[in-house]
């Protein structure tokens, strides 16, 4: 969908142009597709200059919108995933269920808040609000 976002305005992009550009098979591409068609998210024009393009502009579409499109849960533990709060027998006395939910939860709120068009080409303002650094020639101190 980012690759999408990132020729937004050029017409139908070709399955296999974004499969060779991610490096992912064009034929599990075929089938989030479905998906993401299915939801709005991507039209498909068929024929000679056909391919797929954003059903929505870049900037409307969440990427909230496209991982729950694709079905993919949005919980960080099986047992927090809807319908399956009962698979986990220690639910009841989990002592980290709380955290789990809480960051759960912060992460959707993240997700729901990233515009396609942000992460096709974030600003550097953009990258200052997460307290990202945009320098190249920065030293990152991983272990103090």
């Amino acid at each position: 969908m980012v690759d999408l976002a990132r020729h937004e305005g050029e017409g139908p992009i070709l399955r296999q142009e974004i499969a060779d550009r991610q490096e992912i098979s064009a034929d599990y591409l075929a089938q989030l597709f479905v998906k993401l068609r299915r939801a709005g998210l991507v039209n498909s024009v068929m024929g000679p200059g056909g391919g797929y393009m954003l059903a929505q502009p870049a900037s409307e579409i969440r990427a909230g919108d496209v991982l729950r499109a694709v079905e993919e849960p949005l919980s960080l533990t099986q047992c927090l995933q809807e319908g399956q709060e009962r698979s986990c027998p220690r639910a009841a006395r989990c002592v980290t269920r709380v955290l789990w939910q809480r960051m759960g939860h912060a992460m959707i709120e993240v997700l729901d808040s990233v515009t396609l068009a942000e992460l096709r080409g974030p600003t550097e303002e953009w990258e200052r609000g997460l307290g990202l650094s945009t320098s190249t020639d920065q030293e990152v101190e991983v272990f103090g």
